[in-house]
């Protein structure tokens, strides 16, 4: 495996498993404040990050390299509301989009085709990350402050499995 690849997908194995430690931060977060449907939906969203750190994780012993794990950094902890906590996450999930991308730039420029799978398979499945994050700030907006909208997309988002 080439060099610069595997210095690559190490570092994004960091940033899967700190999409994962920012979504429990989140769930933690509407855990506390009562948004049990939505510190579900993260957890869920915990479970899915971690696979995808493990799609590199195997994609770089598959072709015979070496893991090598950094620090993560510390996730924040407290939002002023559930829009912005989910503003956040959306936010987080364009920042993924854009490093999967550079991947993609980068394992091509490197003529590294063996990549091409993984990397399609993670283009697609972010435009499926953003556009769910995206879907609940669009919906929160509408919802405003009301109550009862706020209590049926709680609801709603609780369903995820």
């Amino acid at each position: 495996m080439n060099e610069r690849i595997e210095k690559a997908f190490n570092e994004q194995i960091k940033n899967e498993l700190e999409s994962a430690y920012i979504y429990l931060a989140m769930s933690a977060y509407f855990e506390s404040q009562g948004w049990k449907g939505m510190a579900k939906w993260m957890r869920t969203q915990v479970k899915e990050e971690q696979a995808h750190a493990m799609k590199f994780y195997d994609h770089i012993f598959e072709r015979n390299g070496r893991v090598h794990f950094t620090a993560l950094a510390q996730p924040k902890t407290e939002w002023a509301s559930p829009v912005e906590a989910w503003k956040e996450a959306y936010k987080h999930e364009q920042f993924i989009t854009g490093t999967i991308k550079n991947l993609a730039k980068l394992a091509e420029g490197e003529g590294d085709y063996s990549a091409r799978p993984l990397l399609d398979w993670f283009l697609n499945e972010q435009i499926e990350e953003e556009d769910q994050t995206r879907t609940v700030v669009d919906a929160l907006e509408k919802i405003g402050t009301s109550m009862p909208g706020l209590f049926m997309l709680d609801a709603q988002l609780g369903k995820r499995e």
